[in-house]
């Protein structure tokens, strides 16, 4: 039989979870979507003897006129001066957000920089049921947002000396190494065209492929035409991740363990995917999992006989507010 003593437990659990996901939640929407994150690693793919070289990755802004700490937080990246940017897209999320990235990124629009875009510089965001976001990929119809700029971003990109590699190949020099590039435009969008850069990667210190959503059926003809690395975004880490579990969901065909970070595409090739600085403005919340920038140290790959763990990438990880 059950007593008041039972009831009362009861009623204290109930307020307890209550309260715990009340604060749980006012935390991912409050706090750590703004835990501004840098990021560090070190990969091993670059030709042997080759200099070391310094590749900020930067994805999934989503800007919004208002967001002033993160404008701040980015355009301080430029501190690092970094040998070479990737954005991976998805910069915008407001028809009114173009200056506003340009100003966040700053000086980095003075370094070398190739970008492609994403779903979120094409469309923009509009409101939805949160549980879409864990629903399985195929069950989801896509709903497209009002036309945004990209063509004002895209001009303004390229004005600064910024490549644009959608669906082209291209070659050019850091402090005398060559360097070879691809890119596609948004496999979520089912823009991509891979036969339109077909073909075995140009020999170079290094070959980056560049996707915004890092889709098998792209990763793997980049390895197979003998990329070094491909850089990603779209998956925002998962955006909401679960402590010894990962992330819940990657929004594409990656598996989950791949949600953000390194880790090896093949025997040769590896894929970086950056958790991005940004959520939509209809989701924005994020748990175990802030927003972030990399900075990836290249190195080169280990000679034959030499001892190493290549399979294992260096990281560290440090904060700035």
């Amino acid at each position: 039989m059950s007593t008041d003593g039972d009831y009362r437990s009861a009623a204290r659990l109930a307020v307890g979870t209550v309260a715990l996901g009340a604060a749980t939640l006012g935390y991912a929407v409050g706090i750590e979507r703004r835990h501004w994150t840098l990021r560090q690693a070190e990969l091993p793919v670059l030709a042997p003897g080759a200099r070391p070289l310094r590749v900020l990755h930067i994805s999934d802004l989503h800007m919004m006129p208002s967001q002033k700490s993160k404008q701040r937080w980015v355009a301080a990246l430029g501190e690092l001066e970094p040998d070479l940017v990737v954005n991976t897209g998805d910069n915008l999320a407001h028809p009114q957000a173009v200056p506003y990235v340009l100003r966040a990124l700053g000086s980095l629009l003075e370094r070398p920089g190739v970008f492609v875009f994403g779903s979120n510089d094409y469309y923009a965001p509009k409101p939805k049921n949160p549980a879409r976001y864990l629903m399985p990929r195929g069950k989801k119809k896509r709903i497209h947002g009002n036309h945004l700029p990209w063509r004002d971003l895209r001009a303004a990109f390229v004005e600064h000396g910024w490549l644009d590699l959608t669906h082209v190949r291209r070659t050019f020099d850091i402090d005398g190494q060559r360097i070879f590039a691809a890119g596609l435009d948004d496999p979520h969008l089912r823009r991509d065209r891979y036969n339109q850069i077909a073909g075995p990667a140009d020999p170079a210190v290094l070959r980056i492929g560049v996707t915004h959503s890092p889709e098998p059926r792209v990763l793997d003809p980049f390895a197979a035409d003998g990329y070094d690395l491909v850089l990603a975004g779209h998956t925002h880490g998962g955006q909401l991740r679960i402590p010894g579990i990962g992330a819940l969901v990657t929004n594409c065909e990656l598996d989950r363990s791949r949600a953000r970070g390194a880790s090896r595409w093949g025997a040769h090739m590896w894929l970086h995917v950056s958790a991005g600085l940004g959520t939509s403005p209809y989701a924005p919340a994020r748990f175990a999992c802030p927003p972030e920038a990399t900075l990836l140290t290249l190195v080169p790959r280990p000679t034959p006989g030499e001892r190493h763990q290549e399979d294992t990438p260096r990281k560290a990880r440090s904060d700035i507010r």
